[in-house]
């Protein structure tokens, strides 16, 4: 008997709890009126809230990493993924897109590209230029820093003097093998 009661509301609760449907639930469209709020659903942030991830997100993209082989190397495969199919494996502007009739973008081997500071590419994939749309979203900013520092190499690869090679490896370039 003891055990007979408590069992039957715990029958009773269930079967109550059984009535409410799930699917006609109360909810609020963007941009309509709620009961809640005066101003409706969507609300200004407060003033001085910062979103999650983005202090780390501000903080990556205002320290570039230090440069290395395995930055590079990502550099590179982001390049691949992001780049390549406008500007071309080599960056000179013949990616798949221009074979498919889309405008030619400037090569990164262009004099003023080439002139151009680091921040400024940094900044054009995050923001986009021209018919380029923003990569923000989809780069995250360790890996833009890291496709800059790709851009570089590229660029080095195609202007580079024997000047710019360490002294003590000039003398292997002119040794013949």
């Amino acid at each position: 008997m003891r055990l007979a009661v408590p069992m039957l509301l715990l029958a009773a609760i269930t079967l109550a709890a059984c009535d409410q449907n799930m699917d006609v639930q109360p909810y609020y469209r963007g941009y309509s009126r709620a009961p809640l709020f005066r101003s409706g659903t969507l609300r200004v942030p407060p003033s001085g809230s910062v979103a999650r991830d983005d202090g780390d997100r501000n903080e990556a993209a205002a320290n570039r990493p230090a440069l290395t082989a395995k930055l590079l190397e990502r550099g590179q495969e982001r390049f691949t993924i992001f780049c390549a199919p406008c500007h071309g494996a080599g960056g000179d502007g013949n990616g798949i897109i221009v074979q498919r009739g889309m405008p030619r973008p400037t090569s990164y081997h262009d004099d003023r590209l080439r002139a151009a500071d680091d921040q400024h590419l940094f900044d054009v994939i995050t923001n986009g230029y021209g018919a380029m749309y923003s990569y923000a979203p989809r780069v995250p900013p360790r890996d833009r820093w890291a496709v800059v520092a790709y851009i570089r190499a590229l660029q080095l690869s195609r202007h580079a003097s024997v000047e710019d090679v360490p002294a003590e490896q000039r003398t292997q370039l002119s040794e013949t093998p």
